[in-house]
């Protein structure tokens, strides 16, 4: 029997390999940009085409390499970064493996372009598919300059999965980011299809987080600072008034290199307790440094899983160090018991008091039931006030009941024998509604008493209107008398022109002003009394969450829905019955009547006979 293991070539173990560190287009911009800073670079040039797909550009002026070093850097594991199994433990470079050049070489065609600051001509290297197509010298400026074209060439399948253009340029932004916030001493600049989506100067770490994420957060960032002899623990938090329900930029650190650590999140979650509301997410930029030795960053070929020896004691000091930070930081009202030298202010004592003239509290006259959805008059106002209504006063002897009130008029209008079916209108016609706390919607039903949630109603109704204009029914939008402005981040404006179309179709209209600013000047006609600036960047964030397919389908939904959360009627809002019962009939003609669309339940009966038995 002939043996049947066999030693795999050079060319198909490196597509092995490229399987795990290249991804997508975003892990070559990743490993490429890391090099530079490992080479010493302050300035880094980023030039994109079709995101990637077509080529992608990185240009450093880092120290460069000679020939020999520029030809043997496509080799597996070949590394300038370690020399024995023991450097491992004292990493302090961003790669170290060796595999990032050979894995990018095999999978596309690659162009190097480097020299030295001692040599007079540098060298260019010319490889496909980890074949050396040519290698000469050339003229050029110190440093590398990487061209990957064409990626994924001889992998179709790999290819073929690749998302959308405007997905992936959002994916290289992102991992641009995650690079650019660790080093603010290097300047960066970042082109895609010959625009300019970050142009980076070098300052400090504030400037750099403001640059990137828009100028609003630099009122919002609050500095952390702990030394021990554990670690050093740096950076920012956002105030707690910068808390939002998703879509909060969250970094973690760990000796200059972006991790994700979901022990180290709860430590900062659990600083912000009682601060913000349950499941808000605030903000933060926190670096951590820690001896080599005590991390281990060799886990996954990503490098963003790293393993942590004190991950306990560094918790500890992480969430004392947020609280120090929000405690510090924060306008809290407190007393001041430092009061020398000031001028004494006599108290208001009764012999004062006496001896001055106090003018009378005036005495307030309202209508405790006013209802500004009534038309009818009522005698009622007669008995508060002795005079009748005019014709713009409204009825206060016929408003919705609240309470036990409400329980008695209940229970004398349960008249209703039709068992209600979603979508027909005559389960409605029939029903006597009434409304609790301005929360619930109260009708007896055949089995019992039924509470609608009017809030979560609304939601339904609405994402069932917004979705059906992004599916085949755009709507028209209202005109504003004063556009507004709305400044973007480079993510965010990237992710703009995805959502253009939909955003239009939902009625909304956007002038583009530059590549990161909008003028908004029309919006949905059912959106009264919400900022049109701000309505549209809770839209920014929820289609952020989703990666679009093909036809676009998850980003509709994520859309639909935070418009209707946004738009949806209040809780404590009194509704008329002219309007109760226009939500009802609407409700029932939705797709689904006892959820809204992320599972909220909206509708709950309470059995007639657990009411029997309360008597």
């Amino acid at each position: 029997m002939t043996d049947v293991i066999q030693l795999l070539p050079d060319s198909v173990a490196n597509q092995i390999a490229a399987g795990e560190v290249i991804q997508r287009p975003a892990s070559v911009i990743k490993e490429l940009v890391e090099n530079a800073i490992d080479a010493g670079a302050t300035s880094i040039d980023v030039i994109i085409v079709d995101a990637g797909r077509t080529s992608m550009q990185v240009v450093d002026n880092g120290c460069g390499m000679s020939e020999t070093d520029a030809r043997l850097a496509f080799e597996r594991h070949a590394t300038s970064k370690i020399r024995k199994a023991d450097d491992l433990f004292t990493l302090r470079t961003m790669g170290f493996r060796g595999e990032a050049l050979p894995s990018i070489a095999a999978v596309a065609q690659v162009e190097l372009r480097t020299r030295r600051a001692t040599d007079e001509l540098g060298t260019s290297l010319t490889l496909s598919g980890s074949r050396v197509m040519g290698q000469e010298p050339c003229s050029c400026a110190v440093g590398s300059s990487f061209t990957v074209s064409n990626l994924f060439f001889n992998v179709p399948a790999r290819r073929k999965f690749l998302k959308s253009n405007a997905t992936e340029l959002a994916n290289i932004v992102t991992t641009f980011e995650r690079i650019v916030l660790v080093y603010p001493q290097v300047a960066f600049t970042l082109h895609s299809n010959g625009q300019e989506l970050m142009n980076l100067r070098s300052g400090s770490l504030r400037q750099r987080i403001t640059d990137v994420l828009g100028r609003r957060y630099s009122q919002d960032l609050l500095p952390v600072d702990a030394d021990t002899q554990l670690c050093r623990i740096s950076g920012f938090v956002g105030k707690p008034e910068a808390a939002r329900q998703k879509a909060a930029h969250e970094y973690f650190f760990a000796n200059g290199r972006y991790m994700r650590h979901p022990y180290f999140h709860k430590a900062v979650l659990q600083a912000y307790e009682r601060l913000v509301p349950t499941g808000a997410r605030v903000p933060y930029f926190i670096y951590i440094d820690v001896e080599p030795q005590d991390i281990d960053v060799n886990i996954h070929p990503t490098k963003t899983e790293i393993k942590f020896e004190n991950e306990q004691p560094i918790y500890q000091l992480l969430t004392a160090a947020v609280r120090e930070a929000i405690g510090k930081f924060c306008e809290i009202p407190s007393i001041d018991f430092d009061t020398e030298g000031r001028p004494d202010i006599p108290l208001a004592t009764p012999q004062l008091l006496t001896q001055q003239s106090m003018p009378t509290a005036p005495q307030p006259r309202y209508n405790p039931g006013y209802n500004p959805f009534r038309q009818k008059a009522s005698q009622d106002w007669q008995r508060l006030y002795g005079q009748l209504p005019s014709a713009d006063q409204p009825d206060a002897g016929q408003l919705p009941l609240f309470g036990d009130d409400a329980t008695a008029a209940a229970g004398s209008a349960v008249t209703a024998e039709t068992t209600l079916v979603a979508g027909s209108p005559a389960a409605t016609a029939a029903i006597t509604q009434y409304q609790y706390k301005g929360t619930y919607i109260l009708a007896a039903v055949k089995s019992g008493l039924m509470f609608i949630d009017q809030h979560r109603a609304d939601i339904r109704v609405r994402y069932d209107r917004y979705l059906a204009q992004l599916t085949d029914a755009p709507a028209t939008g209202q005109r504003l008398l004063f556009p507004e402005a709305v400044e973007l981040t480079a993510a965010e404006g990237v992710l703009m022109e995805q959502m253009l179309p939909m955003l239009s179709a939902m009625g909304f209209a956007l002038q583009q002003q530059t590549d990161t600013s909008y003028l908004i000047t029309a919006v949905p006609t059912d959106i009264d009394g919400l900022q049109p600036s701000a309505v549209v960047r809770q839209l920014i964030e929820a289609g952020g969450q989703d990666a679009a397919s093909a036809d676009g389908s998850p980003m509709r939904h994520s859309l639909a829905l935070a418009l209707a959360r946004q738009s949806a009627i209040p809780y404590g809002q009194v509704l008329s019955n002219e309007e109760m019962d226009t939500l009802v009939n609407q409700l029932f003609a939705c797709s689904d009547v006892n959820h809204t669309p992320d599972g909220h339940t909206i509708i709950a009966i309470l059995p007639q006979a657990d009411i029997d038995s309360l008597f």
